[in-house]
């Protein structure tokens, strides 16, 4: 092979090489997102546990009644957050009073009722001395099945009247 013609191959091997060479791209930048601000919260005031008016206005406060199962003085779940709200009601207000009123529904002997009515009592009792209420706080009383809130003899009727009630005898 003559030399014009061995520069001639090795040129072409060399643009070949050059071609298959391959440029590495910087990643691209993220495309610019405009940035969110976070809404800044002012710093709410706490909330007042012995403003009186809070009784009545505040939900887990307005409610007053735990609702039992049958024969039963096992709290309710769905009970529990109003029961942690008097009791944090009954810490910030040493001179709170309250009466718990344990009922029970028709079925059962008046005497059975009136223990089963008195275990709904200390079963709220015991769950408001336990978020901050104190025992002076704190007096239960049995109406067993003699003040029924509902008179009919079904579920629905009996349902309602197994309950225990929160009444502020003291608001503060």
């Amino acid at each position: 092979m003559n030399t014009p013609i061995r520069v001639l191959v090795l040129a072409l091997a060399v643009a070949g090489l050059g071609a298959c060479k391959t440029t590495k791209q910087p990643p691209a930048a993220p495309a610019s997102t405009p940035t969110q601000e976070q809404p800044t919260t002012a710093a709410q005031p706490e909330e007042s546990w012995t403003n009186p008016a809070l009784l009545d206005s505040k939900p887990c406060l307005v409610s007053r009644i735990a609702y039992f199962d049958f024969d039963q003085s096992t709290i309710k779940s769905e009970a529990m957050e109003m029961l942690k709200c008097h009791g944090k009601w009954l810490s910030a207000n040493p001179g709170a009073r309250i009466s718990l009123e344990g009922h029970a529904d028709e079925r059962g002997t008046r005497e059975y009722n009136l223990g089963l009515g008195e275990r709904r009592g200390n079963a709220v009792r015991d769950m408001l001395l336990a978020n901050g209420g104190r025992s002076e706080q704190v007096a239960v009383v049995s109406y067993g099945e003699e003040r029924p809130i509902c008179t009919d003899s079904d579920e629905s009727c009996w349902g309602k009247n197994r309950r225990a009630e929160i009444v502020y005898t003291a608001k503060q």
